[in-house]
């Protein structure tokens, strides 16, 4: 295979062809991959390219990824921290060097092994499968000329959706219009801007999670509950077994950070108070739809993430499949 013999000039493992070997590691789970990389330059070069993430695709091996975008409290800096999830160990986040410092004020989402970043004037992609950055070209004049202070971005259907406010000037003086942007993934193509003058985006929810065609998201702190809204009969309600630990765990936190860590599971990211000092814990909650439609959680972990969580504030919480 061509693209793979641009690795190295030499066999990964001599006694085998180079497609045999991605075969293999591509069959390896991908928490090994951190190893892996120790083993030679060539083999670092291999868990970096995406080839190996794309033939892990075609073999149906893809796993959850979680991101956190952390805030330094000292230096103002927004840098990127992948979840490391170990059997029989703790959870532990780690920074991911080679991803730049961002802006706290971006828009996140994610689609498949990417994710988009939405600032005031730019746009720009994360490979996380090799942890690049690519800026996305083109953004709409309209948009990066007049800054959205508050916006929100979704995915349907492979096409990115960016929703907010902007300002600007008319005969009355200065108004507010709704402005949405679409984002083509795969083409990587803007489509035409849509606005509506007059109208502000309401308060948003600084997280949520779609997951079996429900909306799930952790309210204000006083509330003590995860809600789950059913977008097909526009009805809310909570997800059960869950208030001790929302009630204790999260007692700190103003705007825990949600996020979908794999099939029916979720990650909850929030600061508490533990042996005198303020960290940064993950809680891992398995959801079961039970009969009646009653969705239920059960706390599968609670981990110290940071130890050092009094440096730091959760900005945003991706996941990617890779």
């Amino acid at each position: 295979m061509s693209e793979l013999m641009e690795l190295s000039s030499s066999p990964l493992i001599p006694s085998l062809p180079d497609d045999v070997t991605v075969d293999i590691v591509a069959r390896v789970p991908r928490s090994h991959y951190p190893t892996l990389s120790l083993v030679s330059k060539k083999f670092r070069k291999l868990i970096a390219s995406p080839k190996l993430y794309k033939r892990r695709s075609q073999l149906g091996i893809t796993q959850h990824r979680v991101y956190a975008l952390l805030r330094n409290r000292d230096t103002g800096d927004c840098r990127f921290y992948i979840l490391h999830r170990k059997l029989n160990s703790r959870n532990r986040l780690v920074i991911v060097p080679s991803l730049p410092p961002v802006s706290s004020r971006g828009s996140f989402v994610s689609v498949g092994s990417k994710t988009y970043v939405f600032n005031d004037v730019d746009a720009l992609c994360i490979d996380c499968a090799s942890h690049t950055v690519q800026p996305i070209p083109d953004m709409p004049q309209r948009f990066s000329a007049t800054p959205m202070p508050s916006k929100v971005a979704n995915v349907i259907d492979g096409k990115v959706y960016v929703i907010g406010d902007s300002r600007f000037t008319s005969d009355h003086g200065m108004s507010w219009r709704k402005t949405v942007m679409v984002l083509d993934s795969e083409t990587q193509v803007w489509e035409p801007v849509m606005k509506k003058e007059n109208m502000r985006v309401g308060a948003l929810w600084s997280d949520s999670v779609v997951m079996e065609d429900k909306i799930y998201l952790k309210g204000y702190m006083n509330e003590k509950a995860l809600r789950a809204y059913d977008p097909k009969q526009s009805r809310w309600g909570v997800v059960n077994g869950l208030e001790e630990i929302l009630a204790s765990e999260c007692a700190l936190s103003k705007w825990p950070n949600v996020v979908k860590c794999g099939e029916k599971k979720l990650a909850l990211f929030f600061p508490k108070k533990h042996d005198g000092k303020e960290v940064i814990c993950c809680a891992e909650i398995a959801l079961e739809r039970r009969q009646g439609g009653e969705v239920w959680g059960k706390l599968e972990s609670c981990d110290v993430v940071i130890e050092d969580g009094g440096l730091f504030d959760v900005v945003k919480c991706v996941a990617v499949t890779v």
